[in-house]
């Protein structure tokens, strides 16, 4: 008989036979909807036999290091920080940075920034200065590290762990990360600079605003936060080196969008496109909620949510987005935390959680109602639903611009809108077929994949695990200059090697009327 505790073992090492090798996987996370989308691929890492170990801290809003759990977690000690709230959160970007100029939101979300790079520096610090913790990873040998780029730090990391890395990430702010640091092209004249709200498809005018939110990004919002991590690299690697350089030495870049969802644009080897890795098949609904959805009829249901980070709204908006859901023959599912709406009708449910991919995959349901996050825009993709877009606050605009861009999707303004306003979207994506014909090719062309998003992530995870790296795929532009790879150089040695020429030819030109002019002369006087 094997000894107690011999079969878990055995059930891993035979998990490790079938996969070819079981390695050892790090991860740095972010938090929020960032998180919900890495957990899934890091449980399928486990569920395959890899040794996953999450890099937290005790401040974590969402990573949950006290609850059971297949993945393993060393926990940053940090001091207790002054960060708002959600409902402070919400309060900005529902109630304060919609009313304000773009310059003046943009001076908000800087200093937004400003504030988060504190908080971001303490848990840093508090990671490679501590010599425990660090030797301790060192002495694990991690095959791989896998790093959601927006908090700083984790590629610092994996360099002092000298662990290759994979980034995964939807956008950056103004898609700087990936145009310098992983050398993405990004021609402005059709790729639309990310939180600009434009497409692919831009008028002259259009292409102005683009140029300019791209000198903006790149020269003006970035310049504070990254001289500071240039500066704090250097400092704990012991040599001169910038965020941007660190950040370019990742492997793979795992973007966590696809065709069904993005405008066409260039991308390179090292860019793999896994949008919708966490969609699934919709699971039954609660027997409440079932019946609730039932009662609908023919008409069916409306699906409602603004997403984890909108708790609140103010009474007067919840108001008028209860006034115009009373108004439509479906019965809709509001996640919502405020106070109840006067205006609530009898046809609306408000609920504090939805279990949102299932209703959207429930046959009953015949438009989302969404602030534009990119997990409930690929679930709506995923389950062939037309979308009405409320967007607020980082990338959501631009979500919706592709939803709308593609004829799936109605954009409301959440400042502005009336009753009238939301009454009206939601009725036409309703009641217009072409939008949820428009959706269900989105969603053939999502299904109609030769490996499943989810499945393509953790084949590049371990790829780079097997052979220590991706090298092969990275393209030499992170060896050049700024003055190389636009080819300036080669530019000024050939207009030289005109110039010289015509220089020489003009002087003799030059040189010999003078000669001649002074020949002449001589003749004349003679």
């Amino acid at each position: 008989m094997a000894p107690k505790g011999t079969l878990p073992v055995l059930l891993l090492l035979l998990c490790c036979v079938h996969w070819g090798f079981c390695g050892k996987v790090l991860v740095w996370p972010c938090e929020m909807s960032h998180w919900l989308n890495l957990e899934i691929i890091l449980d399928e890492l486990a569920a395959k036999g890899h040794e996953v170990t999450v890099l937290t801290n005790t401040e974590s809003v969402l990573v949950d290091y006290r609850k059971p759990s297949a993945l393993n977690f060393e926990v940053v000690q940090v001091p207790p920080e002054r960060k708002m709230s959600l409902e402070a959160l919400s309060d900005l970007f529902v109630n304060v940075i919609p009313t304000l100029s773009f310059w003046q939101a943009s001076s908000k979300f800087q200093g937004l920034f400003f504030h988060n790079t504190g908080q971001f520096v303490t848990l840093c610090r508090n990671t490679v200065y501590n010599q425990s913790l660090v030797r301790k990873l060192q002495k694990t040998k991690y095959d791989v590290m896998v790093i959601d780029p927006v908090i700083p730090c984790g590629q610092l990391v994996a360099e002092l762990l000298e662990i290759p890395f994979v980034l995964t990430l939807r956008i950056s702010m103004g898609g700087i990360i990936e145009k310098y640091c992983g050398q993405l092209p990004a021609p402005p004249s059709y790729v639309p600079v990310s939180l600009g709200g434009l497409t692919d498809r831009m008028t002259f005018m259009e292409r102005v605003k683009n140029m300019i939110f791209a000198f903006f990004f790149d020269f003006w919002l970035p310049q504070y936060d990254f001289r500071f991590w240039d500066q704090f690299y250097s400092e704990v690697l012991g040599r001169p080196t910038t965020l941007c350089e660190t950040l370019g030495k990742a492997e793979i870049w795992l973007i966590r969008t696809y065709w069904d969802f993005d405008f066409p644009h260039p991308y390179l080897p090292n860019f793999e496109f896994v949008g919708g890795l966490h969609c699934k098949p919709a699971k039954p609904l609660p027997k409440e909620m079932e019946e609730f959805v039932q009662s609908s009829g023919e008409d069916g249901v409306v699906v409602f949510s603004l997403g984890s980070m909108i708790t609140n709204l103010t009474e007067k908006k919840a108001n008028i987005i209860a006034s115009a859901l009373a108004q439509v023959p479906q019965k809709v599912l509001w996640r919502y935390k405020g106070k109840t709406p006067a205006t609530l009708g009898s046809n609306t449910r408000i609920f504090d959680w939805l279990p949102q991919n299932d209703l959207l995959g429930h046959p009953h349901t015949k438009a989302f109602i969404t602030h534009g996050g990119t997990n409930g825009i690929y679930e709506a993709i995923y389950h062939g639903v037309p979308m009405v877009g409320i967007p607020m606050f980082f990338d959501q605009h631009d979500n919706m611009a592709r939803m709308k861009a593609k004829g799936a999707a109605v954009e409301v303004n959440m400042n502005t809108m009336t009753s009238a306003d939301l009454l009206g979207a939601l009725r036409t994506v309703i009641n217009d077929p072409s939008y949820k014909e428009n959706v269900m090719r989105l969603s053939r062309i999502h299904h109609d994949q030769p490996v499943k998003p989810l499945d393509r992530a953790v084949f590049w995870i371990e790829f780079v695990m097997r052979h220590k790296g991706a090298k092969h795929l990275r393209v030499a532009t992170h060896d050049l200059t700024w003055l190389q790879y636009h080819s300036l150089d080669v530019i000024a040695f050939l207009l030289a090697c005109v110039a010289v020429p015509i220089f020489l030819v003009v002087k003799c030109c030059l040189f010999s009327c003078r000669k001649c002019d002074k020949t002449g002369k001589k003749k004349k006087r003679e």
